[in-house]
């Protein structure tokens, strides 16, 4: 394998993945897409790890002057003769991103994008001495990159206002060409805002930054956008002329963000990893820009990744490691009982039909549990799935990696809900130290019964057992003088659940398994055998444990049948 090019883990810089020759999916032909629809300004709504990033360094290493042509030899685009004559290398480019631009207080917020702005016109330094400019407009460069006795950018709010206009004025008089201008992640700033409780401040200050850039600016020749979230009703781009946003579902430009089909299954050859295509796609695969079906490109990178250095590993999730989550969290919390069957559909491969609004400003987004639905779909956690029907759009779960993202966000909530009433939950763990079954097997089920079951038939087994597993390591983690362990070796296996109430010398363990089609005896009696057979009670035992409880729990949707032994 060490003759194949290395994946580009965590790589967003164009130039560096092709000038070290990282793996590249052409997406370059974006360019001619663009140009040949040009708008004004142009806003591209993808979830995240969907190479937003990556393209607008694509499109600033193609368009601004002084760049490196090679770097786009024998990609799509090359072919393209007289449109890379006329564009490529031919625009002064201002490129940001304010993926970093928050904090827990607004002052921090406005001092990140000063630092984003003044770190991008540092790059320009030949302004402060151009010919093309007046000494007054030379002197009002300088105020852009001058800093403090801290070291941190100076400019005041009025010219951080309008830096970007100033920016693209003095670049296009320079060069006497106008000026291209990229925002990735434009809507990072007011998500944080929002949570920090400093939104109202923001929305002012991300309006007047785009409107005096991107309205009326003469010396703007198009810009890009790119974030998860369409925020129009807060009138930052009122007003706008020729402004076109392109969302998850349009069908213009689907291909440019993700992996296709035909991409995945062309790198999995390339690495030698074809067999692993079904995993892949189970797991990878499932959302919908438009009429296609697209792959994250993140999962599917980082699991080639991993491939090769252990060509067994199985499909993990890396998406979910890249953010909080706390949509999935804000949204569970608010959920009543009939949007926790609507999402233990979503769960076990079901889809529901409900009114999606692209269009939300974030004081919305948690005002009512229908906005949150939208939500979900527009940030990659549901994805479309057939025809919409009086304007309504069917929603699924797109795959595996998100499935269980919703199945741990769901046991989280049942956790809290459950330590409400602190005494049942102490009388159903005491049921285990008493060897009573009856009432084990009746606590469990009413706890079941007010959680979300997983049956989906094709989730792994071993997926849905985890499932029951973890909800009762959840009821346990509070009792005191209980020592809980969980897949601990002994014996001559691992048993799932082990518990010492080193007080009372009593030792517990338990087997858990999944019940198809609620075979509930039979699998109660396999797991006592399994705890017998594999002797997990010895490590017990060696601790001083003189009292031992057995127990095999078979589950099924919301019912258990418990056995002890």
């Amino acid at each position: 394998m060490a003759e194949k090019a290395n994946l580009p883990i965590g790589i967003e810089d164009y130039g560096r993945i092709r000038r070290d020759g990282f793996y590249y999916v052409d997406k370059t032909r974006l360019i001619k897409d663009l140009l040949e629809h040009i708008a004004y300004v142009n806003l591209f709504t993808r979830p995240r790890r969907f190479g937003k990033t990556l393209n607008m360094s694509m499109l600033k290493y193609f368009f601004e002057i002084g760049g490196d042509s090679t770097l786009f030899d024998g990609l799509e685009i090359s072919g393209e003769k007289e449109l890379c004559e006329k564009y490529m290398g031919r625009f002064p480019v201002i490129s940001i991103s304010l993926k970093e631009v928050g904090g827990d207080c607004f002052e921090t917020a406005r001092r990140i994008l000063r630092s984003v702005i003044g770190d991008e016109a540092a790059r320009f330094a030949f302004l402060a001495e151009s010919d093309g400019l007046s000494e007054i407009e030379r002197q009002q460069y300088r105020k852009l990159v001058a800093l403090d006795d801290n070291g941190e950018y100076a400019m005041s709010d009025e010219l951080l206002s309008k830096s970007l206009l100033t920016l693209s004025r003095f670049l296009h008089k320079h060069y006497g060409q106008s000026t291209v201008i990229l925002i990735d992640e434009y809507d990072v700033p007011l998500d944080q805002a929002y949570q920090a409780g400093y939104y109202d401040a923001m929305v002012d200050l991300i309006r007047n930054l785009f409107g005096r850039a991107l309205k009326t600016n003469s010396s703007l020749y198009f810009a890009v956008l790119t974030g998860c979230l369409r925020i129009s009703k807060e009138s930052i781009f009122t007003g706008f002329n020729n402004f076109s946003v392109y969302t998850i579902k349009e069908v213009q430009y689907n291909e440019y963000f993700g992996f296709t089909d035909a991409e995945v299954k062309e790198l999995l050859a390339y690495y030698g990893f074809a067999e692993k295509y079904d995993a892949v796609r189970k797991w990878y695969d499932g959302y919908r820009f438009g009429e296609l079906e697209i792959y994250c490109p993140w999962d599917v990178v980082s699991y080639c990744h991993a491939l090769r250095m252990n060509s067994s590993m199985k499909p993990q999730n890396y998406w979910v490691n890249t953010s909080s989550n706390h949509i999935i969290r804000q949204f569970i919390d608010q959920a009543d009982t009939t949007t926790r069957d609507e999402i233990e559909r979503l769960v076990n491969g079901g889809s529901i039909q409900k009114k999606i609004r692209q269009e939300l400003t974030y004081r919305d987004l948690d005002s009512r549990i229908d906005n949150l639905w939208s939500v979900l779909f527009t940030t990659g956690y549901l994805t479309q799935c057939g025809q919409e029907q009086e304007g309504k759009t069917g929603l699924v779960i797109p795959n595996r990696e998100i499935q269980w993202i919703f199945a741990e966000q769901i046991q989280e909530w049942f956790e809290a809900e459950t330590k409400k009433d602190m005494q049942k939950l102490e009388d159903f763990c005491r049921a285990f130290e008493e060897n009573d079954a009856a009432a084990i097997e009746k606590g469990f089920t009413s706890y079941l019964r007010r959680t979300i079951s997983i049956r989906d038939t094709d989730v792994r087994k071993e997926m849905k057992e985890n499932f029951y597993h973890e909800i009762l390591l959840g009821l346990f983690a509070g009792m005191d003088g209980w020592k809980v362990r969980s897949n601990v070796e002994s014996g001559e296996g691992y048993k799932d659940i082990s518990v010492e109430v080193e007080e009372k010398e009593i030792g517990i363990i338990i087997e858990l398994k999944y019940a198809e089609n609620a075979a509930f005896d039979g699998k109660c009696g396999e797991a006592l055998r399994q705890i017998e057979d594999r002797h997990y009670e010895e490590v017990l035992v060696d601790d001083g444990t003189t009292v031992i409880r057995k127990y095999g729990i078979a589950c099924y949707k919301k019912r258990c049948k418990v056995v002890s032994g």
